[in-house]
């Protein structure tokens, strides 16, 4: 297939703790659409857990990156910039599989994560919005207790050192992200996600604020590249 778009392509970011339900919100900006535009959520830690699960994406990679995914997923760690291009591989072969094309937002979830990949994934996607979902600690673990999202089932990645762990790098390496994005331009929406907050209270709020500001990148007619 020819790709029928060129780099960098029109993207929307979600940052937020895990299990704040940044997954579910993908799905329902997927479905749904936002800024009259067809979306494609790539949820980037699935497809590091479908390219070792024995999926059939799983054979696009060597055995040595099937252990490298396997050992970050074990430990919850972080892509650093010496490793980007397995995350820009993994992009690449996300478009192909969904068709992207020229006039579809990319919904990135779990890519960038700190700033270092924040400024190669310039190369890839321009994102002039960013959605924040703002979750409590105890509302976070509360959430994944619950599986209030729906996506939790036989997530190996779920136990509480893990769940810690990830807390903290958020707060430490993926929360700047904030700051970065706003220093470039990029809206920001900022939605509280409490113990209880559904995917669709999640994406009705995300409507709103996006209606009231919505980013002009968005909602002007996509380039013919």
């Amino acid at each position: 297939m020819i790709n029928s778009y060129t780099y960098p392509i029109d993207a929307l970011l979600l940052l937020g703790p895990t299990g704040v339900g940044k997954s579910p919100l993908g799905d329902a900006i997927a479905s749904q659409g936002l800024f009259g535009r067809q979306c494609h959520h790539l949820d980037f830690g699935a497809e590091l857990r479908g390219a070792v699960s024995g999926e059939e994406r799983s054979g696009a990679y060597s055995k040595e990156e099937h252990a490298f995914i396997h050992g970050v997923l074990e430990r919850g760690l972080l892509l650093e910039n010496e490793h980007f291009s397995l995350a820009a591989k993994i992009v690449s072969l996300f478009l192909k599989r969904v068709g992207f094309s020229v006039r579809d937002v990319l919904v990135l979830n779990g890519i960038p994560r700190h700033t270092g990949q924040a400024r190669d994934m310039a190369t890839i996607a321009r994102i002039p919005a960013v959605v924040v979902l703002d979750c409590p600690a105890d509302d976070v673990v509360r959430r994944i207790r619950d599986n209030v999202g729906g996506d939790r089932t036989e997530r190996v990645d779920d136990n509480h050192d893990l769940i810690e762990k990830k807390l903290v790098l958020f707060r430490e390496r993926t929360g700047p992200l904030i700051k970065h994005y706003e220093n470039r331009g990029s809206a920001v929406y900022r939605i509280g996600i409490s113990g209880s907050t559904t995917p669709d209270q999640a994406y009705q709020q995300l409507l709103l604020l996006s209606s009231a500001h919505p980013p002009v990148a968005f909602i002007a007619e996509p380039p013919q590249r």
